[in-house]
């Protein structure tokens, strides 16, 4: 498959599974599953088909690793940056000492002022690295790095999760526990 299909069939399958499920008629599970055989079904109905193949090499290459089985094979899901309300079950973890949130310089003034909230997702995402922070960063603009003093917040009682791509989730980080990266 080529890499623009990859990217074409990732961002279609991202879009369905993290935000709309309802367009292609499924319901998400606990956990946010469906089941492939629902989600080829209802791709198909909707012109937009992908085999099975196809679907595993896009679970397989995506760098991002967007999506993920579950043990059996039978069941997908969009790893994090869901906008419609399913829980992921996702248990809480220690994170590292710090952590990284890419964004840009346009929404600094306002992260300075009211720290990173969740806006229309269920978490803020953060990086356990640069680059991916930069990358995250770069999508809108020259990229600003934030440092996330998340021993702190940790301590203070704010609960991490890290979801199956590596991205570490949290329900908001407040401007005291941030720093700009220089």
């Amino acid at each position: 498959m080529t890499d623009n299909k990859l990217t074409r069939i990732s961002k279609t399958l991202s879009y369905h599974l993290r935000h709309r499920p309802d367009e292609l008629g499924l319901t998400l599970e606990p956990g946010g599953w469906v089941t492939v055989d629902d989600l080829l079904a209802a791709l198909a109905r909707k012109g937009k088909a992908v085999s099975r193949t196809e679907l595993d090499e896009v679970v397989a290459r995506n760098p991002k690793r967007r999506l993920a089985f579950d043990a059996t094979g039978t069941r997908i899901r969009a790893s994090q940056g869901h906008s419609v309300d399913v829980d992921l079950e996702l248990e809480p973890m220690t994170p590292p000492a710090v952590l990284y949130h890419g964004t840009s310089e346009p929404a600094i003034a306002a992260i300075e002022r009211e720290g990173l909230k969740r806006m229309r997702r269920h978490h803020v995402h953060l990086s356990a690295d640069l680059a991916t922070a930069r990358n995250v960063g770069a999508r809108h603009g020259p990229p600003v790095v934030l440092v996330v003093d998340t021993a702190a917040m940790h301590a203070a009682g704010s609960v991490f999760y890290r979801s199956a791509n590596g991205v570490w989730l949290v329900d908001t980080v407040p401007p005291a526990f941030l720093s700009r990266l220089t």
